[in-house]
């Protein structure tokens, strides 16, 4: 299995370098539902769209626009990923092995994930964003299942890296953003959690839930990637609002919250260490 994908790693890294597509980038940064308004923030961006990477999967999610996008960010390069591919549109939690490889190919830059997520917590609310301490993986998947090499044991004690999480709260000082931390739980989706599922996760430690992000950063560190995650917050979570949970609110208050994030990012790219080839 490992050899179908490497062998689809490099079709795709094959063809970024016909495309004269740049090769080193300060961190890579994949880009939630209603989150892709960074890419506007970006001199001299270069882009491609998933349809022209060969194995890049293709989002049918309102809200991700399916581009590969460098850039200038605060006088650093960066990679975005203009949205995901999810779990719950393939059934397949290896959705997103290829984008995570690639990077792995590309130098292993630092890989910020972000995500709109639901609150468990009254004192965490829409519009609010959290950097993600731990997750718990409901759903019992893993994009690793299949393996056979003893790389599969991935150690994932530290699976967020502290030095990037206190990289983001030290921009958010600096940006006046407020930023919560938090428990992140992955449910499968495509449905909404029920109100006794969010009591569940609420004892077993969770502080936002949400459909992503799980599955790339156990592919992430497999591949060696040192990884950040922020989540924005769009609901509370079913139960804790007379409001039931929505697509279309999820990406009204991600994007109402994007000016934070988007400062946030800018503020921590800026502050991220040097990076040999760096620009090229």
């Amino acid at each position: 299995m490992s050899e179908d994908y490497d062998a689809a790693i490099a079709a795709a890294r094959a063809a970024l370098m016909r495309a004269d597509f740049p090769r080193d980038h300060a961190c890579a940064i994949v880009l939630g539902t209603g989150l892709g308004d960074l890419v506007d923030d970006l001199e001299d961006p270069i882009g491609l769209d998933y349809t022209a990477i060969p194995h890049f999967p293709q989002s049918a999610v309102s809200g991700h626009a399916g581009r590969l996008v460098s850039g200038m960010l605060a006088g650093r390069r960066v990679l975005l990923m203009q949205g995901r591919k999810h779990y719950y549109e393939t059934g397949d939690a290896r959705a997103m092995r290829v984008p995570i490889g690639l990077l792995a190919a590309l130098g292993a830059p630092p890989l910020v994930l972000t995500n709109a997520a639901g609150s468990t917590r009254a004192e965490i609310p829409p519009g609010t964003l959290a950097v993600i301490t731990d997750h718990i993986a409901f759903s019992g998947l893993n994009p690793l299942i299949g393996e056979t090499d003893e790389r599969r044991f991935v150690p994932m004690s530290q699976a967020y890296d502290p030095g990037l999480a206190a990289l983001l709260e030290d921009a958010a000082r600096a940006t006046g953003v407020t930023l919560a931390r938090g428990v992140y739980m992955w449910f499968s989706g495509p449905s909404f959690e029920t109100p006794a599922e969010i009591r569940m996760a609420q004892v077993m430690g969770a502080d936002f839930v949400g459909m992503s992000t799980v599955p790339e950063v156990i592919l992430a560190r497999y591949y060696g990637l040192r990884v950040a995650g922020i989540s924005t917050i769009t609901n509370m979570a079913a139960g804790l609002s007379p409001i039931a949970p929505a697509h279309d609110e999820t990406k009204r208050v991600a994007a109402q919250a994007s000016g934070d994030l988007r400062a946030l990012l800018a503020s921590f790219v800026a502050s991220l260490p040097a990076r040999s080839g760096e620009g090229r």
